[in-house]
């Protein structure tokens, strides 16, 4: 009769219902050496791509486009990885904090306008421009990430230029 009763009042549906979500919930979560898995991976994929996009570029006529291919790939794998570590929620939030947003910015407008620069606007040297754009934007971002080392070398820039 009690359960007759928790059918009909749906008390039954609702614990039902909190097993699936628990079950959801534990199903798309990863564990931390799951997570590490990923992003060494993801990581080793990028790293691989942006070698293999070096070799490549010196095959002639293609070599450029492929290098400019597999370089911003890997930039977008090796980004991409620490989404693993953090998830990516916090990674985008972290990328637009404060103290990051405009390097993330310019390194994504980067890997976007070397792609166009190369696919569309057919433009090779100014996709080798946006490439060391990319690589200057890319060392500035991740440098965010270990507290005074930024101020620490625009200090030494300073001191360079005095």
């Amino acid at each position: 009769m009690d359960k007759l009763k928790s059918v009909l009042s749906g008390e039954e549906a609702r614990s039902d219902d909190r097993t699936i979500i628990e079950t959801v919930n534990e199903a798309s979560t990863m564990s931390w050496a799951t997570r590490v898995r990923g992003f060494v991976a993801c990581f080793v994929v990028g790293a691989a791509c942006t070698v293999l996009g070096v070799c490549m570029l010196f095959i002639p006529r293609i070599g450029i486009t492929l290098f400019i291919v597999f370089y911003t790939f890997g930039n977008i794998c090796a980004l991409g990885s620490t989404m693993f570590l953090m998830g990516p929620v916090k990674q985008l939030k972290r990328m637009c904090d404060k103290t990051r947003a405009l390097a993330t910015t310019i390194m994504i407008t980067c890997l976007v306008l070397t792609l166009c620069a190369a696919f569309w606007w057919k433009n090779f040297g100014l996709a080798l421009l946006f490439v060391i754009l990319q690589i200057l934007s890319f060392s500035w971002y991740s440098l965010s990430y270990i507290p005074f080392v930024r101020e620490a070398i625009l200090r030494l820039v300073a001191l360079c230029l005095k």
